[in-house]
């Protein structure tokens, strides 16, 4: 079917069947060259007919000039002499028939060839044009929503659904100046989600923001300063998400709790607890 008219179907010999035109040509090409084989051997047979015609006919004649032989027996083998040539010429006459014969079908193996190129070609073209009519999503996720449903038109660029990529969750939050100033990215942090207070999921700082998110009219104190909050990404490990595929939900709210100072341990509260 023509990938710019869905309505039109293009015609074209198929594939098995063009390769069975191609294996039909191959055979007469076969036989063509087997009759002008024997057409061959049957021009070697007359010209050899031919030979002996002209040496009775030489005798004959040398026979006939010392009075041996009548001048009936002379016609007789001038007959078979001419009979002879004649039927050389036709045997030649064969093989050019059988050389012509074999060109149409040397031609006919040629057109036969080409249309197994064409047939497969265009079974290439209906390929790529159903490749380029799948939807392949560029990695694994879950479908949140559809945008389009099976039967609508989607133009060139448009939006089919909405894919969520679960193998990169992460908790936003933000922190003041001087907390943020301290937060090193790949810090350990703890994420409680409001849902499931009972589990206290690990993460680590993945991003800080470079500027404020959100500043005071004026930070011309230090006090003003301090105010300033700049934003943070907490990311869940892609193993933990796996682990737990099926239960991993977006726009979950809950706290973050980041650990500034290295040195200490985590309160008994706030160790990993993920079923």
């Amino acid at each position: 079917m023509d990938r710019h008219n869905p309505h039109r179907w293009v015609n074209f010999r198929s594939a098995p069947t063009a390769k069975a035109a191609v294996a039909t040509a191959h055979s007469q090409l076969a036989q063509r060259d087997s009759d002008k084989a024997t057409a061959q051997a049957v021009v070697a047979q007359r010209e050899a007919d031919l030979q002996g015609a002209q040496a009775q006919m030489k005798r004959s004649t040398a026979l006939a000039e010392e009075g041996f032989l009548s001048p009936q027996a002379i016609d007789t083998d001038r007959t078979h002499l001419a009979s002879a040539r004649a039927a050389v010429g036709a045997a030649r006459a064969q093989v050019g028939a059988a050389d012509a014969a074999i060109g149409t079908a040397q031609a006919q193996v040629r057109s036969a060839e080409s249309a197994v190129a064409a047939a497969q070609a265009a079974i290439e073209r209906i390929q790529a044009d159903i490749d380029d009519a799948t939807l392949k999503a560029p990695r694994d996720g879950r479908v949140q929503y559809l945008v389009a449903r099976p039967g609508e038109v989607v133009a060139a660029g448009g939006r089919v659904l909405n894919l969520l990529d679960l193998s990169d969750v992460y908790m936003t939050f933000f922190l003041p100046t001087s907390a943020a100033g301290r937060v090193a990215i790949g810090s350990e942090v703890r994420l409680v989600l409001d849902a499931a207070p009972q589990y206290v999921i690990p993460a680590k700082v993945s991003f800080v923001a470079s500027e404020a998110q959100f500043t005071p009219k004026t930070v011309e104190t230090k006090s003003e300063r301090e105010k300033l909050m700049f934003r943070v990404k907490a990311q869940i490990a892609p193993e933990l998400l796996r682990r737990h595929i099926t239960q991993v939900k977006t726009g979950l709210p809950g706290m973050a709790y980041v650990r500034l100072d290295d040195s200490r341990d985590w309160p008994a509260r706030l160790q990993p607890n993920v079923p």
